[in-house]
């Protein structure tokens, strides 16, 4: 049997400690000085209103650099850094460029000749991964001779963790995002995302551990301080040990229990060598999903508060990128509204799946949904968000219609909103903001 190399690490000093998470795997070891490499980092969100906590939620820059410093130290004089983060507005090019700004890959572009990538800027190539799953990928990791992968180590709120199968989501185009949450119980985004890595070019996987987060992906989760490095060149094998670190079997993971049977490999890791540290010295539990009461129509500190009249029904994972980053805001600002005074039989449904209850007043958030059920002869009284991403302003005069009388300062200035949670970290020096700068000597 393959035995598949991992190696597991504590962070404990710059560039050392990187390199010694690469050397335990091998994962360079036959990565020629002329190969053409692209590095995946994860900027799953990105904001130029508001500093916001990084912390779990974007690769540290610190890892980034060290990358790029072995790679030049092997000889490779190719290198881009590419991401596609995603942003409301299509049009908008000025948040990925302040990220890169930011984070200092522009530093490492003047220092070393690394090229950054906004994929969203470049061609797309459409591939057949098997099982009808087409998707357009970016051709510029496509194009790659060797792929390293530098994913943070996280849970996710719809997928249970998100590490290197998932992170290559981000080279996908919208339309092929959106795909993936499919409106299918069976093949749906789990199904989805399990082949995603199924077809890029040889890689190396890196799960950036220094912080980790609970009730991930974003910045509303809980970020710990976690000093982790996880490398191997397979990058299942490294997604299996990231999830037992999070505290989750292989086999608690629904898109890993399918990139396990695609590729005819056994959960119980008796194929995998870790090295290095013990995963059960790691190990720690993350929560991966907001706690809901027991009928999933109100998170629990809704329900504590007294909520009545009003039902949220708890997100399932055809609920796309686009409307996601929503949930959080609408949920803020209706509770923010609530002043002891029942609603009348409100609810408020989100993705592809949910059906509307007969009698109620009904919110659909977003085009897919509208789609579905526009003529749905047991709604009452129907709220339709249309557009795609939906429209906060429209949000916004569908409750006020249905008497939710929210503010609209969360849902009108969202890109300042996640600012809010910055306050969670005040005065803990362990969550260091230079993990995510790289200076100008």
């Amino acid at each position: 049997m393959q035995r598949f190399r991992v190696a597991l690490t504590q962070y404990e000093r710059p560039l050392e400690s990187v390199r010694k998470t690469v050397d335990l795997s091998q994962g360079l070891d036959h990565l020629p000085p002329s190969a053409k490499v692209f590095i995946k980092p994860n900027i799953v969100f990105w904001t130029r209103k508001a500093q916001f906590p990084k912390w779990g939620v974007v690769t540290t820059s610190r890892v980034i650099e060290d990358m790029v410093v072995l790679l030049k130290e092997r000889g490779v004089s190719r290198i881009t850094i590419g991401e596609g983060t995603v942003v409301f507005d299509p049009k908008d090019k000025a948040t990925a460029a302040h990220a890169f700004e930011y984070l200092g890959y522009n530093v490492l572009r003047d220092r070393y000749g690394v090229k950054n990538v906004n994929v969203f800027e470049r061609p797309f190539q459409k591939l057949d991964l098997g099982d009808g799953i087409v998707l357009k990928f970016s051709t510029e990791i496509l194009e790659s001779d060797f792929v390293v992968n530098i994913p943070v180590l996280k849970t996710h709120a719809q997928a249970v963790v998100s590490l290197g199968i998932k992170n290559i989501k981000g080279m996908l185009d919208v339309n092929s995002r959106k795909k993936c949450h499919s409106a299918d119980a069976v093949k749906d985004l789990d199904f989805w995302i399990a082949r995603l890595a199924d077809k890029i070019p040889p890689s190396f996987t890196i799960l950036d551990g220094i912080y980790t987060i609970e009730r991930g992906p974003g910045p509303d989760g809980k970020a710990r301080r976690s000093n982790i490095l996880i490398g191997s060149a397979d990058v299942l094998s490294a997604d299996m040990v990231g999830a037992k670190v999070l505290g989750y079997e292989p086999n608690q993971v629904p898109h890993l229990v399918h990139a396990a049977k695609n590729r005819n490999r056994p959960m119980d890791l008796s194929d995998v060598e870790a090295l290095g540290a013990k995963i059960e010295d790691l190990a720690s539990l993350h929560a991966y999903t907001f706690p809901y009461n027991e009928s999933a129509t109100l998170p629990v500190p809704m329900e504590k508060m007294g909520i009545k009249g009003l039902s949220y029904p708890k997100y399932d994972n055809s609920l796309c990128t686009y409307c996601s980053g929503l949930t959080g805001a609408i949920l803020t600002s209706i509770a923010f509204a609530w002043k002891g005074e029942p609603w009348s039989d409100v609810e408020i449904l989100t993705g592809k799946r949910m059906k509307p209850t007969p009698g109620k007043r009904s919110v659909l958030v977003g085009k897919c949904l509208y789609q579905v059920h526009k003529k749905h002869p047991d709604i009452a009284e129907m709220k339709v968000i249309k557009t795609c991403p939906p429209a906060p302003e429209a949000i916004i005069t569908a409750l006020h219609d249905l008497g939710v009388d929210i503010s609209p300062q969360i849902l009108l200035n969202l890109e300042t909103a996640p600012g809010f949670f910055m306050r969670k970290y005040e005065g803990k020096p362990e969550f260091d903001e230079s993990f995510f700068r790289i200076e100008a000597h």
